[in-house]
């Protein structure tokens, strides 16, 4: 099983090194200086859990967790604040940024494992997000769809999954598949966040299925560049052989044998620019109706619901 992630945040190296020496057995450990530098660790590792100071340069602790909280891929990260003795005011600002927890300065060891034990466990329990991606998933993206509506603001919903994606599991096995899986999230979480910011929503739904949500106007431009990072992501998912032969040996649903090339990705974009969209089923039917009119064309592309209402 995976050691659970814990990102510590303190200027101060001795606690850095006491916060080390209480994790490591149990948790894999990852350190930050500061708020700032926090945050970009945070994009590349995705820990499970926060712990951090209150006082520090350049960004301290409440900045810090309110950056974090505002972000939807991010904020279900539990955080727990680290504070001086007696500093009630430092407690009342992280309550207020979003911490889960606080422990006052110096904490027993001990203490510490216990609460970050009772959080890590209440998390999973609770939490939304898939496993796999960190994702939000399908109650959040039910929330967001719904607020989408509420709003009555253009917007525009992609439904992407990945083309002969059985056939790539069934030779290369679930691990391999999963990588494919992580990628793919990674790739959709740059390419809407370099267009759309923080205006923006990527959901896993399950399996190889994915949403986004973003301004009708950008959805277009975010799904070209999808479709052409995965393609270019994609020939690193196979062998040499496979590689370079364009294809792979499968068996269909049938059970008959057939060739299978490589991975691809089909889009299907759900917009209110164009019709009405009043409920959250309506969304994801037309969007399920558009991704298996994509997945005809046996490439990587995008198709948009052109109807309009009478």
């Amino acid at each position: 099983m995976q050691q659970p992630k814990i990102l510590t945040v303190d200027d101060d190296p001795d606690i850095l090194d006491v916060l080390n020496l209480t994790l490591s057995e149990l948790y894999k450990v990852y350190q930050a200086n500061n708020g700032k530098e926090a945050l970009k660790m945070v994009q590349q590792v995705m820990p499970d859990l926060i712990v951090c100071d209150y006082m520090m340069p350049v960004m301290n602790g409440r900045e810090f967790c309110k950056s974090l909280k505002k972000d939807i891929l991010l904020r279900h990260i539990p955080f727990i604040m680290l504070t001086g003795k007696g500093e009630v005011q430092d407690r009342i600002g992280g309550i207020e940024a979003g911490v889960d927890d606080y422990m006052v300065k110096p904490f027993a060891p001990n203490e510490l494992l216990a609460r970050i034990k009772m959080i890590l466990r209440r998390t999973s329990s609770s939490l939304d997000a898939s496993p796999l991606t960190h994702l939000p998933g399908n109650t959040s993206i039910m929330e967001e769809l719904q607020r989408c509506i509420d709003e009555n603001k253009p917007f525009a919903v992609g439904y992407a999954d990945l083309d002969k994606f059985k056939a790539y599991n069934d030779k290369y096995g679930f691990e391999k598949g999963d990588e494919v899986i992580k990628e793919t999230a990674r790739i959709l979480i740059k390419c809407v966040r370099e267009k759309a910011g923080d205006n923006s929503f990527v959901g896993h739904i399950g399996g190889d299925d994915f949403v986004f949500i973003s301004a009708d106007s950008l959805a277009d431009e975010i799904c070209t560049n999808v479709v052409n990072e995965f393609d270019q992501k994609s020939p690193s998912f196979y062998n040499d052989e496979d590689r370079n032969a364009g294809f792979i040996i499968g068996k269909n649903r049938q059970g008959n044998e057939e060739k299978f090339g490589l991975l691809s990705i089909s889009i299907g974009i759900v917009s209110n620019a164009t019709q009405s969209i009043t409920h959250v089923g309506q969304i994801s039917e037309l969007g399920a109706e558009l991704k298996k009119f994509a997945k005809s064309f046996d490439k990587s592309n995008f198709v948009r619901d052109q109807r309009k209402n009478s």
